[in-house]
C-alpha cells in the first residue's frame, strides 16, 4: 500500500504564512501587533524546547513574543501574580503557561487565573465549556492542529469512525468535541479509549482515523490498525538509542515503521502534530489580537480555525 506521510512541518508553515498575512493587516489597519507571553517555571528540557519553538514561530509570523522565566522554587502565589500582571498588560493578547508546573503549584489554579480573552491555549474552564457547548472561544492548540492537519491533507472526517486513544483534557476530550460538531469538516463518529478499555485492539481496528495520545512509546502496533486507516500520532516519548549522538531519540505512541505498511496516511514523530501545536498557538494569538482590535471581550465569540466552513443546517 502506498502510504502518505503527513508533513506537519510543511502544513504548519502554511498556517504561519496565513497568520503572517493577518498580522500585517492588523498592523496596517489597526496599528496592533499581536503579542504572546509564555510563562516558564523551572527548567524542564522539553518545556524549554517547546517554548523556544513557539517564540521562534511567533517572530516568523511577525508577532511580539516574550518568555517570562521563573525558578522552580517560585511559589504558587508569585506565579499567580505574574499571570494577573500579564492579564492587565495590553502588549500581550495571549498568555501561555507552559506545563508541567513544579509539583507544589496547582496547574488547575494557575490556568484558571488566565483571562479567557487571552487563553490562546484553550485550557481555562471558560474555553473548554464554550467548546463543549459548541460555541468555542479558543480551541486547544493540539486538537485544533490535528483537525487542521486532516483538512489541509484532504482527509474529511465526516461520516468516518474516529477512535481516540487517550482521555486527557489537553488533547483527547477537546478533539472529540471538535469532531462530533454538526459542521463541515467534522460530523465524525467518535470513540474514546483509555487504559481501562477492554479489548482495545478490537476497537482501534474499527477506526477510519486513529489518534494515538496515550503517552506510551510505540503502544499502537500494526495488529491494532485496519488496512487503509489514517493514523495521527500525538505522542512524544524519549527513549534510549545507543546509535544516536545524544544516546536518546524521540518516538511517538505508534510503532511507525510497522504501522505505515497498513495505513493510508500517517504522521511522523517528530515532524507531525508537534509543529501544528505551535502554529495553532500563534494562530490563536493573532485571533485574540484581532478581537482586541475590534473591541471584543472574553465573552465574544471570535472567528477561529473552526469557522473555515459554516455549520451544516
Amino acid at each position: 500500500m502506498s502510504t502518505t506521510i503527513i508533513d506537519g512541518k510543511h502544513i504548519a508553515e502554511e498556517v504561519l504564512a496565513d497568520a503572517a498575512k493577518d498580522v500585517a493587516r492588523l498592523k496596517q489597519e489597526r496599528g496592533v501587533t499581536p503579542g504572546l507571553a509564555a510563562v516558564l517555571v523551572g527548567e524542564d528540557p522539553a518545556s524549554e524546547v517547546y517554548v523556544r519553538n513557539k517564540t521562534r514561530s511567533c517572530e516568523q509570523a511577525g508577532l511580539f513574543a516574550q518568555t517570562l522565566r521563573m525558578p522552580a522554587t517560585t511559589t504558587q502565589g508569585k506565579v499567580l501574580e505574574m499571570v494577573q500582571r500579564l492579564n492587565r498588560d495590553p502588549r500581550f493578547h495571549g498568555i501561555l503557561v507552559q506545563l508541567p508546573l513544579p509539583r507544589h503549584i496547582s496547574e488547575a489554579v494557575v490556568i484558571a487565573a488566565i483571562a479567557p480573552e487571552k487563553d490562546v491555549d484553550g485550557q481555562t474552564a471558560v474555553s473548554l465549556g464554550r467548546l463543549a457547548a459548541g460555541d468555542p472561544v479558543f480551541v486547544p492548540a493540539t486538537p485544533a492542529g490535528i483537525v487542521e492537519l486532516l483538512l489541509r491533507s484532504g482527509i474529511d472526517p465526516e461520516g468516518k469512525h474516529v477512535v481516540i486513544c487517550g482521555r486527557s483534557t489537553l488533547v483527547a476530550k477537546p478533539l472529540a468535541l471538535l469532531l462530533v460538531r454538526k459542521a463541515k469538516g467534522a460530523n465524525a463518529t467518535v470513540t474514546i479509549c483509555h487504559t481501562r478499555t477492554r479489548n482495545l485492539a478490537s476497537i482501534t481496528r474499527q477506526a477510519d482515523i486513529l489518534v494515538a495520545a496515550i503517552g506510551q512509546p510505540r503502544a499502537i502496533t500494526a495488529d491494532m490498525v485496519k488496512d487503509g486507516a489514517v493514523v495521527i500520532d500525538v505522542g512524544i516519548n524519549r527513549i534510549s538509542d545507543t546509535t544516536a549522538k545524544s544516546g536518546t531519540r524521540l518516538v511517538g505512541d505508534v510503532d511507525f515503521n510497522a504501522v505505515r505498511e497498513k495505513a493510508s496516511a500517517i504522521t511522523p514523530v517528530p515532524g507531525g502534530v508537534g509543529p501544528m501545536t505551535v502554529a495553532m498557538v500563534v494562530s490563536n494569538t493573532v485571533l485574540a489580537a484581532r478581537r482586541f482590535a475590534e473591541g471584543g471581550t472574553g465573552q465574544d465569540r471570535p472567528r477561529t480555525t473552526l469557522d473555515i466552513v459554516p455549520p451544516v443546517a
